[in-house]
């Protein structure tokens, strides 16, 4: 497992695009702002928000906002490299299952960073979920 796939500066661009995400958040029932923003192997950088809705099951996280807008520009076959998840309370906060299973769909080598419990942390999304499930 690769332990940095991207250039500081890379990471960088990324956190920044995920900050700027977090800002369009629809979060007025958990009033908790999350921001993302995936790298695609093809260089380019998609980027989400979380999206509330009063029936809460339907709601979204920001890292899958990110990832359908990716497909949803340019198709199915993306290659997800790098993933910056960012949120407005400053506290730790890592992709849920959903959203890692939806990471290791297109991403199966991708590296995330998000805040962990004592500062900024990456992780191989395998280390996030083991044995994740591919047909």
């Amino acid at each position: 497992m690769p332990t940095k796939t991207v250039s500081s500066a890379t990471e960088a661009k990324l956190l920044q695009a995920a900050k700027q995400a977090m800002k369009h958040a629809h979060a007025p029932y958990s009033q908790f702002r999350v921001g993302a923003a995936v790298l695609l192997t093809n260089g380019k950088i998609f980027s989400g928000c979380n999206v509330e809705n009063a029936s809460y099951g339907l709601s979204n996280c920001a890292e899958r906002t990110a990832i359908f807008s990716a497909v949803a520009e340019v198709g199915p076959g993306i290659e997800i490299r790098a993933v910056s998840v960012v949120n407005d309370h400053g506290v730790p906060c890592s992709p849920c299952g959903a959203c890692r299973q939806v990471i290791f769909e297109f991403g199966p080598n991708a590296t995330i960073f998000f805040q962990g419990a004592s500062g900024p942390k990456q992780a191989h999304i395998t280390e996030l979920l083991p044995e994740g499930f591919r047909l």
